[in-house]
């Protein structure tokens, strides 16, 4: 039996909009001719998958079917969640729907995950299939590649998760790290009666509500209209907290490779960082007498630059008013103006330069520094800066 593959598709990725009143969801943005959407449809066409479904609400529908589209997906089914009530409910109603036998395989995936090398991905799903019962759950699991606080951790003996961790602080990310502890991918694969078994044992009242959710549901054009009234009585909790803290059966499937959910800009900072050479363009590249900066992507709100600091340069004192940066330091130990605070960057450290705050890069020593910045705002234009200090003589 293949594996039916079930893309949670509603979140809105406001971390990377934390100001904005409209913003882009996360899984729909232009990051340079695809979207994080876009490339877990495609991860999902390897011929271990059967037809997706896709989880996710009204808002976000016809972004859903362009990119189903896009990507030439025929087959599919859309799960439609008629109100907000976090991972479990959705995760349940759409292992609920009658396309899915009661022993199929269903890989839960997120839809703003970038993932690479999948050959190693996928093989481990289908490596592990045989070990799918009735009750049991396999979560993924990321070997850390630096102490974050920006995810989750679990612990595990024999490869049974036996803790969870949420977003620790880096010092205590460390302590986990040393013992062995993965990053929490949010990525799960079970079978739908172990779905079913576990919700009707440890969250009655939302197996309840979204039975009927499903069960009164409108069916139109491959699509799923979960009933309103069942499913908003449905307890507001996620996955993690109705289930996986609750059974003692889930199982680790650990991996080594590049993986990242993009929820910050440093995270795509360096992303951009990583990819660098297929973004870079001969006539993006500006001079200036500090160094230069290319332009690596512009895209709808956001700017993506690298810039080049050369030995002894200095960049004006400035703010700006239309936009907030994210530095991410690739090479090199720039000394950094952010307001009143003076300090000095290594390779991969980040800092964030609010709206309206005054700010400057230096460069003291001998070898050139490299910034990956992102600028994020209304008006990404060179005219947005106000200069106080400038030892090229460019202050007006």
């Amino acid at each position: 039996m293949k594996i039916r593959p079930v893309i949670l598709c509603g979140g809105a990725g406001t971390r990377l909009w934390p100001n904005a009143k409209k913003h882009q969801a996360k899984q729909f943005i232009d990051f340079g001719n695809w979207t994080l959407l876009g490339k877990t449809l495609e991860r999902v066409k390897a011929s271990i998958f059967d037809a997706p479904i896709i989880s996710t609400n009204s808002k976000y529908l016809k972004q859903v079917k362009q990119h189903l589209k896009k990507h030439k997906i025929r087959k599919f089914k859309i799960v439609l969640e008629p109100s907000k009530r976090n991972t479990a409910p959705a995760i349940l109603s759409t292992a609920l729907i009658k396309d899915i036998p009661n022993e199929q395989p269903l890989m839960f995936l997120a839809a703003d995950h970038l993932i690479e090398k999948v050959g190693i991905f996928n093989k481990a799903i289908k490596k592990n299939q045989k070990k799918l019962t009735q009750n049991n759950i396999f979560i993924f699991g990321i070997k850390p590649t630096m102490p974050s606080s920006e995810f989750g951790y679990f612990l595990t003996r024999s490869n049974k998760v036996t803790r969870f961790v949420e977003k620790p602080k880096e010092a205590k990310a460390k302590q986990i790290i040393s013992k062995k502890g993965y990053w929490n991918s949010g990525m799960f694969y079970l079978r739908k009666d172990s779905i079913i078994n576990n919700f009707k044992k440890y969250q009655p009242n939302i197996f309840r509500n979204c039975n009927k959710a499903v069960t009164k549901a409108k069916y139109k054009s491959n699509v799923y209209y979960l009933n309103k009234q069942a499913f908003t009585k449905a307890t507001a909790k996620s996955f993690d907290y109705a289930i996986l803290e609750k059974t003692k059966d889930i199982n680790a499937i650990k991996l080594d490779i590049p993986w990242s959910d993009l929820g910050s800009w440093k995270e795509i900072c360096k992303m951009y960082g990583r990819n660098k050479r297929q973004y870079f363009k001969k006539k993006n590249v500006f001079y200036r007498p500090w160094g230069s900066y290319v332009n690596l992507f512009n895209g709808k709100e956001f700017l993506i630059k690298e810039l080049y600091v050369k030995p002894k340069g200095i960049l004006s004192l400035q703010k700006h008013h239309h936009r907030a940066e994210h530095w991410v330091v690739t090479q090199g130990n720039p000394k950094i103006t952010l307001n009143k605070k003076y300090f000095t960057m290594k390779p991969d450290e980040t800092v964030f330069i609010p709206l309206g705050a005054v700010h400057r890069i230096e460069n003291p020593y001998k070898k050139p520094v490299k910034i990956i910045e992102a600028q994020v705002g209304s008006i990404l234009k060179e005219t947005d800066i106000v200069r106080y200090q400038d030892v090229y003589g460019r202050v007006k």
